[in-house]
C-alpha cells in the first residue's frame, strides 16, 4: 500500500514524527500528501511538528514588552521561517546561503525568536532558561554575526546593521569581539563625542528617538570586557556572563502595585561605568574632528578605569503615556553609596519602537553634575539591566563621556564565564 493510500489520520501521524523538511518534500510527491500537509484546514500536522523543535511553545511566550503571543499562531509559517533562519545562521557560509534580499527576512526571525521567549517567574537570574534562547546561542556557534559584521555596505544594508547589532549585543561576546583590534574600534566609537548630542539624547539613540543599537553593541563590548577574561586566539563555544544571550529573558510576575512599577525598578541595583583620562579624551576627539585616529586605543600604555557603586531605587509617581497606556512613564529616585551618598532621579519610558529608556542624573547630595542616557537589554525585567552612555549635565564640547551598565542585583552570585 502506497503511503497516499493511507487513511489520512495515520498519514498525519506518521509524519508528525518526521523532519519539517522531510515533510515539504513529502508534499511534493503527489496532490493528495500536499493536500494533507499544505491545505489541511486545521493545524495539528504543523503544529505538532513546531512542538517537537528544541523551541519554546509559542503559547507561553512573552514578548519583550510582557505581552503574550497574539493569536491565532500560523505554524506552518513560523516553523519554516525559523528553520530557514536556522540553517542560514549554522552555515560555516552564511552569505553564501542567502539567497537575493532574504538576509532581511532571516534577521527579523532571529529577533523574532529571541524577543519572544517563555518568561521567567522570578528575577532571580537562574531559573528555568527559554528554549528560544538556547537555539539561538547553538545557531550562532558558527559565526554567523562575525561574518554579517565583516560583510561591506553592498550585502547588509544600514538596516540591516541595525539588527545585527541588536542580535550581537543579546548574544553576548563573539570571536571576533576577543581580539584586540576589534576592542579599539568599540572604544573608538564609544568615547567620540561625535557620537552624542541634543538629537540622540546623548546616549544610544536616533534622532527620531529609536535605539541605535549599533551604538549599545560598542557600549557592550567596552564593558564586557572588564568582567571577563578572554585571550585573543582563546578557543570557546558560548562565554555566559551577565550580558549575555540567557540574561535577556523577560521577567514577569504578579503586579501587586497595579502596573505602576512595570520596569522592576523597586530594589538594590549596581551602577558600573567606565572612563579615561580626559586629557586622552580630549586629545582623542581633537585629532578626530576630520578623520579617525584610533591609535591612542592602540597603545599598550591607555588605561580605561572601571567603577561600580551600590544603588537602591524606588518608584516616586507615574504620568500616563498616550502612545503606550499599559505602560505608563515612571519617575524614581534613588541613593548611591560610595565615599560618600551621592542621590539619583530618573525617569523610564517606552520608546517609539518599543524598547525600555532610561534617563538619570546623579551626584553628591546638592551637587547634581552626572547625567546618564541608556536602554533595557532584553525583555522587561530582564537581569541583563541597562547600557548606556554618561557625561555632565552641562553637555559641553569638553565634557568626559563614558559608557555604564546598571544591573539589578541578585541574591546569587553569577558565573564569569564558560
Amino acid at each position: 500500500m502506497l503511503l497516499n493510500e493511507l487513511p489520512r489520520e495515520i498519514i498525519e501521524e506518521i509524519l508528525i514524527h518526521c523532519d519539517p523538511c522531510d515533510v515539504a518534500q513529502v508534499a511534493q510527491t503527489c496532490s493528495g500528501l500536499y493536500s494533507i500537509i499544505c491545505c489541511a484546514d486545521d493545524s495539528t500536522l504543523w503544529r505538532e511538528l513546531y512542538l517537537a523543535q528544541p523551541l519554546d511553545d509559542p503559547r507561553t511566550t512573552v514578548s519583550h514588552q510582557g505581552f503574550p503571543k497574539p493569536r491565532p499562531i500560523d505554524w506552518k509559517m513560523e516553523l519554516q521561517r525559523i528553520l530557514r533562519a536556522g540553517s542560514v545562521v549554522s552555515s560555516e557560509d552564511s552569505l553564501a546561503l542567502l539567497r537575493p534580499g532574504e538576509l532581511h527576512v532571516v534577521l527579523d526571525t532571529l529577533l523574532e525568536v529571541v524577543c519572544n521567549s517563555a518568561p521567567r517567574r522570578t528575577e532571580e537570574p537562574f531559573g528555568e532558561v527559554s528554549a528560544n534562547l538556547l537555539w539561538v546561542a547553538a545557531m550562532f556557534r558558527e559565526g554567523f554575526l562575525d561574518q554579517l559584521e565583516q560583510a561591506d555596505g553592498s550585502i547588509v544594508s544600514a538596516d540591516e546593521r541595525q539588527r545585527i547589532a541588536q542580535l550581537h549585543t543579546y548574544y553576548g561576546i563573539t570571536h571576533a569581539d576577543a581580539r584586540a583590534q576589534s576592542l579599539v574600534q568599540s572604544r573608538a566609537y564609544v568615547y567620540s563625542v561625535r557620537n552624542y548630542g541634543p538629537d540622540t539624547k546623548y546616549g544610544p539613540f536616533t534622532e527620531n528617538g529609536d535605539v541605535n543599537w549599533v551604538h549599545v553593541q560598542a557600549l557592550h563590548h567596552v564593558m564586557s570586557m572588564h568582567l571577563i577574561s578572554l585571550k585573543e586566539d582563546e578557543d570557546f563555544d558560548f562565554v555566559i556572563f551577565p550580558m549575555s544571550l540567557p540574561f535577556t529573558q523577560t521577567v514577569v510576575l504578579d503586579d501587586s502595585n497595579d502596573g505602576k512599577d512595570w520596569a522592576g525598578i523597586t530594589g538594590s541595583w549596581v551602577v558600573s561605568f567606565c572612563f579615561c583620562d580626559h586629557r586622552d579624551l580630549m586629545a582623542f576627539n581633537e585629532a578626530n574632528m576630520t578623520t579617525i585616529d584610533t591609535s591612542l586605543f592602540e597603545d599598550p600604555e591607555f588605561r580605561e578605569a572601571f567603577r561600580s557603586l551600590d544603588a537602591s531605587l524606588h518608584v516616586i509617581r507615574t504620568e500616563p503615556d498616550a502612545d503606550h497606556p499599559t505602560r505608563p512613564i515612571i519617575h524614581f529616585y534613588g541613593e548611591m553609596q560610595d565615599p560618600s551618598t551621592s542621590t539619583m532621579t530618573g525617569s523610564v519610558k517606552m520608546t517609539a519602537d518599543n524598547q525600555i529608556q532610561w534617563h538619570f542624573v546623579s551626584g553628591e547630595v546638592g551637587s547634581t553634575i552626572w547625567s546618564s542616557a541608556g536602554v533595557q537589554v532584553g525583555g522587561l525585567r530582564s537581569s541583563f539591566g541597562v547600557l548606556g552612555a554618561w557625561t555632565t549635565i552641562f553637555h559641553e564640547d569638553d565634557d568626559p563621556i563614558g559608557p555604564f551598565w546598571l544591573c539589578k542585583r541578585a541574591s546569587t552570585s553569577t558565573p564569569a564565564e564558560s
